[in-house]
């Protein structure tokens, strides 16, 4: 789809005039048309407003021209539910969600990125030796990996890791084993449904946020697993069965 088809059905489905479309992005009503018939297209000021407004990359705008990747993991960003944000909600299109969320890298060490995507690959095919080989070539490629000294925060975001991690320890949760490494999780995957007292059902979490957390075998006997999340806000504790299943909320607690 070009990016005039693309501009005049994103703003249909939302339900937007060319007044109030213009309008919210501060153009004339007549720019707006000259867009949607292919006579000029927005600039890229604009293209970020039209960006943030119908809530798709700038590249779907123009109609994908481009094969974006994650430039710390390399994974193909083929949709743009898994791509990275700024902390003012704008897209970065250089990135996955879960190595940059919310203006923040979350991989500083190459090693815990692979041992993160080795379990993914092996459902494609790949052996564990295989898998590492691969990425061990692939990522110093990357552009991350490459600029990694002038992106990276100086060890402040695995500083802070390594605080919640104690935090979370600390809590002495029964049944637990003890934690020791937290990774990027979408909201979307993670974002249970707890059942409450009266019969009603919640979520905690929202599906558009990449949050820390990590899976844990119970120390109990059965097949129940433990869930922790946790951002700069809060801990969440949870245990769960076989692919999520009858979620129990252990814990909630505001950091």
């Amino acid at each position: 789809m070009e990016t005039k088809e693309m501009i005049k059905t994103l703003r249909e489905k939302k339900g937007l005039t060319q007044d109030q479309l213009a309008e919210r992005v501060m153009v004339t009503r007549q720019a707006v048309s000259r867009w949607e018939t292919g006579e000029t297209q927005p600039n890229t000021d604009t293209l970020k407003l039209l960006s943030r407004e119908f809530d798709v990359s700038i590249n779907t705008l123009l109609g994908s021209p481009r094969q974006l990747t994650c430039q710390c993991c390399g994974m193909p960003l083929e949709d743009d539910e898994i791509i990275s944000r700024e902390a003012d909600g704008l897209m970065n299109e250089d990135y996955c969600k879960w190595c940059y969320a919310d203006g923040t890298y979350t991989y500083s060490n190459m090693d815990d990125l692979i041992d993160v995507c080795i379990p993914h690959m092996a459902e494609s095919g790949f052996t564990e030796e295989q898998a590492r080989a691969y990425m061990k070539e692939k990522l110093p490629k990357l552009d991350y990996w490459k600029r990694y000294e002038e992106l990276s925060d100086d060890g402040q975001f695995e500083a802070f890791k390594e605080k919640l991690i104690q935090e979370i320890n600390d809590l002495h949760i029964e049944g637990m084993p003890k934690l020791t490494k937290l990774n990027a999780l979408a909201g979307g995957y993670v974002n249970l449904e707890y059942p409450l007292p009266n019969g009603k059902k919640v979520k905690f979490l929202n599906d558009a946020t990449t949050y820390l957390g990590n899976q844990l075998e119970s120390e109990f006997s059965g097949e129940r697993c433990f869930g922790v999340l946790a951002n700069m806000d809060f801990i969440l504790i949870c245990t769960y069965g076989c692919e999520g299943a009858d979620p129990e909320l252990v814990l909630y607690k505001k950091r």
